[in-house]
């Protein structure tokens, strides 16, 4: 028995093939979710390199050395929170689905 029961969408449209792929806005949303991943996580390398040139190139200046310092834990701060949202997304999958993956990676099967 599903604790959580089975909702049928009231147009037809599942967003899914037979198979269990996702398809239509679902796969547009998964997709875009990944990029944005994807470039948070460069865009904070990228962060994290032009910090560690500006660190160097201060001069002993205690102000440049500051703001380096401070860039540098911002970018570590965004990267832990792109981690922990994967962390958050994992537990609560475990806990409502039984899949640490479900989430992420969602394997829908169609509502007959």
């Amino acid at each position: 028995m599903d604790p959580i029961g089975k909702i049928k969408s009231p147009l037809g449209v599942t967003g899914i093939t037979s198979q269990g792929q996702l398809t239509g806005i679902i796969a547009l949303v998964n997709s875009g979710l990944r990029i944005i991943f994807i470039i948070a996580g460069l865009y904070a390398l990228f962060n994290i390199v032009l910090a560690g040139m500006d660190f160097i190139n201060a001069g002993g200046d205690p102000k440049k050395v500051a703001n380096a310092w401070n860039k540098i834990w911002q970018s570590f701060v965004g990267l832990l929170i792109i981690v922990c949202s994967f962390l958050i997304a994992a537990i609560i999958g475990i806990i409502l689905f039984g899949d640490p993956s479900y989430i992420l990676n969602p394997r829908l099967t169609p509502v007959k």
